[in-house]
C-alpha cells in the first residue's frame, strides 16, 4: 500500500538537513585541518628564523671554510651545482617519459600500467637505499669514488619518478579538444606535443620540478654516501662536495656549531622560498612565450 504524498515530504526534509548538517561539519573540519596545518608551516618558519638569523654573520658567508668561521659559502655553491646537474639529467629522461606514456600509448596499455607501478615505487623507496645504490654502482663499480657527479645521478634517479609523474598528470590534464584541433588543422603529433600541449601542461611540469628540487636541496643521507662532505668548491665533477643540507648535518652532528647549523637552516629555508618564487615566474614566461609565438 502506496503512502500518501504527504508522509513522503518530512523524509525529503530530513534528508536535506542531515546533507547540510554533513556538509557544514565537512567544511569545518577542512577548514580546522587547514587552519593547523599553516599553523604548524608558520611555526616551523618563525622557530627557524628567530634561532638562526641572529647568528647569520659575514664570517658564516666567507669564501674557504675552516674551523673557526665554519663557511657555508662552499656548500651553497655545491648545492646549486647539485641542483643543475641532477635537472640536467633528470628533466629531459623524465619529460619525455611522460610524453611517451600519454602521447605514443594507448590508453589502458599494460605496458604503461607496469611502468606507472614501477614509476610509484620508486618514488617510495627511502633516499637512503638510493644512496646504498648509488654507493655501489657509482663510487665503487664505477670507481668515481665520493663526487658530484655520483651524487648528482643519484638524486636525479631518486626525483626521476616524481617528475615522471607529475609531468604525466600535466600532459593529462590538457583538454583532448586541443590535440584533436591541432590534428585536424595539419599539424603533426610532434608539433602538436610541442606547440600545443607542452605550453597548456607547463605549469604542472614546473610544479614537479619544484618538488624535484626541494627533494635535491634538502637530501641528505643519500648525498652523503656518494657526494661525500669535503668542505670545498670542486674543480671537476669528479671530486667531492658537500652540500647546505650535509653541511647543517655535520655542524649539528658535531654539537660544537649549533648556532652556525641555525643559521645555515635559515639559508636553506630562503634558498627554496627564492626557487619556487623564481620558478613561478619562469612557468608564466615561458607560458605566455609560446602561446604568443603559435
Amino acid at each position: 500500500m502506496k503512502l500518501p504524498k504527504a508522509h513522503k515530504i518530512p523524509m525529503k526534509n530530513d534528508t536535506r538537513r542531515t546533507k547540510g548538517a554533513a556538509a557544514i561539519a565537512m567544511r569545518w573540519i577542512i577548514r580546522t585541518g587547514a587552519f593547523i596545518s599553516i599553523a604548524i608551516l608558520l611555526f616551523i618558519t618563525g622557530y627557524i628564523l628567530v634561532t638562526g638569523v641572529p647568528y647569520l654573520t659575514p664570517s658564516l658567508f666567507a669564501w674557504e671554510f675552516n674551523s673557526i668561521n665554519v663557511s657555508l659559502m662552499p656548500a651553497l655553491i655545491n648545492t646549486i651545482l647539485m641542483v643543475l646537474l641532477a635537472l640536467l639529467i633528470s628533466i629531459p629522461f623524465g619529460l619525455a617519459s611522460a610524453i611517451f606514456l600519454v602521447e605514443y600509448t594507448k590508453r589502458g596499455n599494460r605496458l604503461v600500467k607496469v611502468i606507472r607501478l614501477m614509476a610509484e615505487t620508486l618514488a617510495g623507496i627511502p633516499s637512503i637505499i638510493y644512496g646504498l645504490f648509488g654507493l655501489m654502482l657509482f663510487v665503487t663499480a664505477f670507481g668515481w669514488g665520493f663526487s658530484l657527479l655520483a651524487g648528482s645521478l643519484t638524486v636525479s634517479i631518486m626525483i626521476l619518478p616524481l617528475i615522471i609523474r607529475t609531468s604525466e598528470e600535466a600532459l593529462k590534464a590538457v583538454p583532448d579538444g586541443y590535440r584533436e584541433g591541432s590534428l585536424a588543422l595539419g599539424a603533426g603529433l610532434l608539433r602538436t606535443v610541442w606547440k600545443v600541449i607542452l605550453p597548456s601542461a607547463l605549469p604542472g611540469i614546473l610544479a614537479g620540478v619544484i618538488l624535484g628540487i626541494g627533494r635535491i636541496v634538502g637530501e641528505t643521507a643519500a648525498l652523503i654516501y656518494t657526494a661525500g662532505s669535503v668542505t670545498e668548491v670542486p674543480s671537476s665533477v669528479f671530486d667531492s662536495t658537500r652540500t647546505l643540507s650535509v653541511h647543517m648535518y655535520e655542524l649539528s652532528r658535531e654539537a660544537l656549531y649549533m648556532n652556525e647549523a641555525a643559521a645555515t637552516a635559515v639559508v636553506l629555508l630562503l634558498i627554496v622560498l627564492l626557487i619556487n618564487t623564481l620558478s613561478a615566474i619562469v612557468a608564466r614566461r615561458m607560458t605566455r612565450g609560446m602561446t604568443d609565438g603559435n
